[in-house]
């Protein structure tokens, strides 16, 4: 097995929307933080099975108010809708920049066949 994606920089900007991680091998993401939330690896969105996963909606607009380490093996995003249990790992963050456009587009097909939108809060 390779060397895991070691983050070099973690970055804040446009005010808490988005979060720009850069891996010590040259790649860089700006991963929003609609996306992050959504997508977050906790028991609340992920659940325990496939069957508990979580589709969240109403996230157009939420913020990421806090970034704390996990060890040296992750950090935890503190939302502004006080979302605060996910361990997003440097895997995580690595898989969710590299796939984000299609995880993107698979979010909004599961919010428009459960009846939710990015911006009415709700959850199926």
């Amino acid at each position: 097995m390779g060397q895991e994606p070691w983050p070099t920089e973690l970055r804040l900007s446009e005010g808490g929307r988005m979060l720009n991680v850069s891996f010590d091998d040259g790649a860089q993401f700006a991963l929003s933080a609609e996306l992050l939330r959504t997508q977050s690896p906790s028991a609340e969105v992920q659940g325990h099975s496939a069957k508990e996963r979580k589709t969240v909606g109403g996230k157009r607009n939420v913020t990421i108010i806090a970034v704390a380490p996990v060890g040296n093996y992750a950090v935890r995003l503190d939302f502004d809708d006080m979302h605060r249990t996910g361990i997003y790992t440097w895997r995580y963050l690595r898989e969710l920049g590299e796939t984000a456009p299609e995880r993107f587009s698979s979010y909004l097909e599961e919010l428009a066949a459960k009846g939710l939108d990015r911006d009415r809060p709700g959850e199926k």
